[in-house]
């Protein structure tokens, strides 16, 4: 993994455990739902970046890589099913 997106990556996971760590705390408390609820969102987001930070790093290095390598196939059908994984969400 390139340096620059580990980084990136780690920095926005950090973020989101953070977010959760607060979530759980809310919910021990029995805070208000709609504040928890836009809480979850904010994680459901840093996770989405978190994804397309290491989806795009993977595109510019693996997936050129493998293709210069003839490997052509198999990373098409790498990619189908994470757009598969992510249709069935």
């Amino acid at each position: 993994m390139d340096p620059k997106v580990k980084a990136e990556a780690s920095r926005r996971l950090s973020y989101a455990e953070g977010h959760l760590s607060g979530i759980k705390r809310m919910v021990e408390d029995e805070k208000y739902c709609v504040d928890i609820l836009k809480q979850t969102y904010a994680v459901r987001r840093a996770i989405q970046k978190v994804e397309a930070v290491i989806l795009q790093g993977h595109l510019q290095t693996h997936v050129v890589e493998g293709v210069r390598e003839g490997r052509e196939s198999e990373v098409l059908n790498e990619l189908m099913d994470l757009y598969n994984l992510q249709e069935r969400n």
